[in-house]
């Protein structure tokens, strides 16, 4: 029965990661995967998480299963820090939480659960857009499309050709929008631009999903969440699949959550049955050790005051690599205009470097990002900066 299988394809970010571990270059770079690293080039453990940890383990009384859509205490915290404590939502108990294997488990779910209660909706994905969200929803047997997002030309939002797009999707399909720092080009919605997408979606019948992996990699927690809660300003019924591999350094944790809104509560009660089947009829409940974590941080003040300098420190880091990334490419010579780099935010931006150039930095310096030219700016630190931008100057020329 195997004998026949042609082997797949790699997967083009961790195949990336395969062929750089190999690499024997002393010098060699990794802004392909999407992984947060220090300055040091490594990913940390952050100190709320580690004194969080201490504390479980000393009181841990049992291995049981968790109930099928997780933690009561961690879907409070999810929900608290994407809404905020006092909004209606939380308040009349309108938002129904899942607990998932990360943020793609969250995606997951939402997939099975449009599929068994719309199974014609199509799910319709920004262009450019994270390259595995096609797979999961196409996984979930689900139809796909694509609307125009990315102005490459201008290196910003394409506005105009969006809405347009917009205003032709039929009532009753899924709008995927990420909610903050748009992977992979770095480019997000302004507060006005999501009224208008907002506005629009309730006005046509369209379901939001946000894509919700980086709240407080842009511009802060608050910030950052200006999408999702203008979403639920418009919207009585919208999805968001959220993870904490970003902003807590959870990343094999695993730690993500879906969270489903209603118009109302014994709405999202019966909602939240059918997403229990999903998860039942796929991992069947939720590990534990990451969404506690993360709920023992939300919820004691002195840890979420650490975890928030924590994460304020990574952004900020990000941010500055940013800045010196454009000012060092200049001081190189380079004659392209860089400057959209220190505009854009979160992990990731579209350089505007073409396979072909991609394809040099590689084998000429070791320097491995994505084909489409897609950075993590988080790959990027002081002591490597002079060789990254002289590479790069290298293959422009």
């Amino acid at each position: 029965m195997f004998e026949t299988i042609k082997p797949a394809p790699p997967d083009a970010i961790l195949g990336l990661t395969e062929a750089f571990q190999k690499d024997p270059n002393p010098r060699k770079i990794n802004l392909g995967v999407g992984v947060y690293k220090d300055g040091r080039g490594q990913t940390p453990v952050l100190v709320s998480v580690k004194e969080a940890e201490k504390r479980l383990l000393s009181s841990e009384a049992t291995k049981s299963y968790l109930p099928i859509d997780g933690l009561a205490a961690y879907a409070t915290a999810c929900q608290e820090l994407a809404f905020g404590g006092d909004h209606p939502i939380v308040r009349e108990a309108r938002a129904a939480t899942v607990q998932t294997p990360g943020g793609t488990g969250a995606l997951r779910v939402a997939a099975d659960f449009v599929r068994r209660i719309s199974p014609q909706a199509k799910v319709w994905l920004s262009d450019p857009t994270w390259p595995n969200h096609p797979n999961v929803f196409g996984s979930a047997a689900l139809n796909v499309a694509s609307y125009p997002y990315f102005d490459a030309a201008g290196n910003r939002v394409a506005f105009d050709s969006m809405m347009a797009a917009l205003e032709v999707i039929p009532a009753g399909d899924v709008l995927l929008v990420h909610g903050c720092c748009h992977n992979p080009t770095g480019a997000d919605l302004s507060s006005e631009q999501w009224q208008a997408v907002a506005a629009l979606c309730a006005g046509r019948g369209i379901l939001p999903l946000l894509d919700f992996a980086y709240q407080g990699f842009g511009n802060g927690l608050e910030e950052d969440a200006i999408g999702v809660r203008i979403v639920a300003d418009h919207c009585d019924e919208f999805l968001v699949a959220g993870s904490f591999s970003k902003n807590f350094g959870l990343y094999n944790e695993r730690v993500g959550a879906l969270t489903l809104v209603a118009a109302g509560a014994d709405a999202a009660a019966a909602a939240q049955s059918h997403l229990k089947i999903c998860v039942r009829t796929n991992y069947s409940n939720p590990p534990a050790h990451g969404g506690q974590i993360v709920a023992a941080i939300l919820g004691d003040p002195e840890l979420r005051q650490t975890w928030e300098v924590e994460l304020a420190e990574m952004r900020d880091r990000i941010n500055a690599m940013r800045h010196l990334f454009v000012e060092t490419l200049d001081e190189q010579g380079v004659a392209r205009d860089f400057s959209f780099i220190a505009q854009q935010r979160g992990m990731f931006s579209f350089s505007g470097l073409t396979p072909a150039q991609v394809q040099a930095l590689r084998e000429r310096h070791s320097i491995y990002a994505v084909g489409s030219g897609r950075i993590n700016v988080a790959g990027m630190t002081e002591s490597n900066m002079e060789y990254l931008c002289a590479a790069i100057a290298d293959v422009l020329n």
